[in-house]
């Protein structure tokens, strides 16, 4: 009989040849030259893998408490992912972040494309592309015969995707990435020219299928409703959450954090409000200029923050020092994301900052931004996972759970305030708009998607039900970038339901298991030894990480 580590490590092998993309994540060279099979039959071939793995786990041998904790990770995780299935989500996954083009695309962010041989792998992986976006649109078409349609805005977000990354000759991102190549062999780089312009053919044909065939058939609801919106927070967070209290707790965490920007806004501008501190920290003296300038001082404060953390409060391997602050290809969402190493640390972490057509950087939020994608934000989180083989099984070690993984770069965001990081009113005050932005999220995406009333008592269009216009105009008052950005978000929120709501609900879990630690170990509490021992338990859900923290941390 199989160990649970055995059905775990057989379940991403079986899935690295389903989802190679899985693989070029994980650094497995043998999936490198291929792409999913994102048609119904792939479709169908995951879920029966994902039931498989359900039923290996039940008749496991548990070893001890590692692989206990291990079972409970990865069926929680493949329940989930049954549950969406048999919602039909599949079959209408069409958004900007995590769907499968844009899975597609990063896939070869991911590459090695340093060496000529590099390129015989990127040419073969380009050459696929054509036919994973022929099995995307056959499953949207066949959830469109199931009853199952996307939301129009949502094909005309991922149009707009598909068009900036066709491009047009010199412009699309497979040509651009040619661009980049070194020198190869004449044939190798003809065939890679041929590779990329087929791929971006197929791009720009996407775009108009998204905007004509299928824009036909998709329906106008951008809300999901309940639900599927239920459904969708228990596999972001691992919890059963009650999402009216949450929607209710979300105001009220906007009105708290609200008082604290107040205060501290008015360090910066005598007797001035938010909106004086922001346009007076937004004045180009205080910004930088270029964009090459700007990813320089984003390696400069990743560097940074590692060499002052490491030894000091936290404690990260030597390969896990590395981080690759970069510039994020156009056509993507407008926020910063992270992308974990590789098994063998072959390819970094890497935070990816998608600059857009900006030049001028302000920098007073940037920095908390900053801590929350590299140390003791994302960076850290996965470098510890990644650092503990073979307490670790292999799904444990790639696997992400949003309302962990995000909650705890919200709350090292906050925690590097109680370090004493934000002791200038200026970067202090960029840490509470980014904790605004994402309690803001909390109300948006609830009241969107369950299509609830504002409240009578807010000052912001009380007593109306929540549409696209009016969270924009919400959002645009709790972000302080400029109106393509909010409506990024928006697109994303719509797109991604119950996804925005995982940073501070998550952030909330994290301080209140850490209370609960604090309460029960009294004056034997350590704060670096409960982060050690938290961030190495790997991934989980919420419910389960508050399980095994407060009832057997040590």
């Amino acid at each position: 009989m199989a160990t649970v580590t055995e059905v775990a490590d057989r379940y991403v092998a079986e899935l690295i040849e389903l989802d190679p993309v899985t693989g070029t994540e994980l650094g497995d060279a043998g999936a490198l030259d291929r792409l999913p099979d994102s048609s119904p039959g792939g479709v169908d071939a995951r879920d029966a893998l994902v039931g498989r793995t359900i039923r290996d786990l039940e008749t496991a041998d548990v070893l001890d408490g590692r692989e206990r904790s291990a079972r409970r990770v990865l069926r929680e995780a493949l329940e989930s992912e049954r549950a969406a299935h048999q919602l039909g989500e599949p079959f209408r996954r069409l958004r900007s972040h995590g769907a499968p083009l844009d899975r597609i695309r990063r896939a070869f962010d991911l590459m090695p494309t340093a060496a000529a041989p590099d390129w015989v792998a990127v040419a073969r992986r380009m050459q696929a592309v054509p036919a994973a976006i022929a099995g995307i649109e056959a499953t949207l078409r066949e959830g469109v015969s199931r009853g199952l349609p996307a939301a129009r805005r949502q094909a005309t977000v991922v149009a707009a995707q598909a068009r900036a990354w066709g491009g047009v000759g010199a412009d699309g991102y497979f040509t651009r990435l040619l661009k980049a190549a070194p020198q190869l062999p004449p044939a190798l780089r003809e065939e890679a020219a041929r590779a990329a312009a087929s791929a971006q053919t197929a791009l720009a044909a996407h775009a108009e299928f998204l905007l004509t065939e299928y824009s036909r058939a998709a329906t106008d609801a951008d809300a999901v409703g309940r639900e599927r919106y239920v459904v969708a927070t228990r596999g972001y967070t691992g919890l059963d959450l009650d999402v009216d209290e949450t929607y209710a707790w979300g105001w009220d965490e906007l009105h708290r954090v609200s008082q604290q920007i107040d205060e501290t806004a008015a360090r910066i501008v005598d007797h001035g409000g938010y909106a004086a501190a922001r346009a007076l920290l937004n004045d180009p003296s205080r910004s930088i200029h270029g964009v090459t300038s700007f990813r320089a001082w984003l390696q400069e404060t990743t560097d940074r923050s590692i060499g002052e953390l490491d030894g000091t409060h936290f404690d990260m391997a030597p390969q896990a020092r590395r981080v690759e602050c970069m510039i994020a290809p156009p056509g993507g969402p407008a926020a910063m994301y992270y992308t974990s190493p590789s098994e063998d640390w072959s390819r970094p972490g890497r935070t990816w900052y998608p600059a857009g057509d900006r030049t001028v950087f302000p920098i007073w939020e940037e920095v908390s931004t900053a801590y929350h994608e590299g140390v003791p934000g994302h960076h850290l989180q996965h470098a510890q996972v990644m650092t503990t083989e073979p307490r670790l099984n292999r799904f444990q070690r790639f696997w992400f759970n949003s309302g962990h993984g995000e909650g705890w770069a919200l709350y090292a965001e906050r925690l590097m305030d109680e370090l004493g990081y934000h002791e200038h009113a200026d970067t202090r005050l960029g840490m509470l708009s980014a904790s605004s932005f994402r309690a803001a999220r909390v109300i948006v995406d609830i009241g969107l998607h369950l299509e609830l009333a504002i409240p009578a008592g807010e000052g912001f269009h009380p007593g109306e039900r929540w549409t696209f216009e009016l969270a924009r105009e919400f959002m645009a008052g709790h972000v302080a970038r400029g109106s393509a950005f909010v409506s990024s978000e928006v697109d994303r929120y719509l797109g991604m339901p119950g996804q925005a709501i995982t940073y501070k609900v998550g952030e909330r879990e994290w301080l209140d298991i850490r209370a609960a630690v604090r309460a029960r170990q009294g004056a034997s509490f350590d704060l670096k030894r409960f982060h050690s021992h938290a961030l190495a338990l790997g991934p989980m859900g919420l419910g389960q990480l508050r399980d095994e923290l407060t009832q057997r941390s040590p």
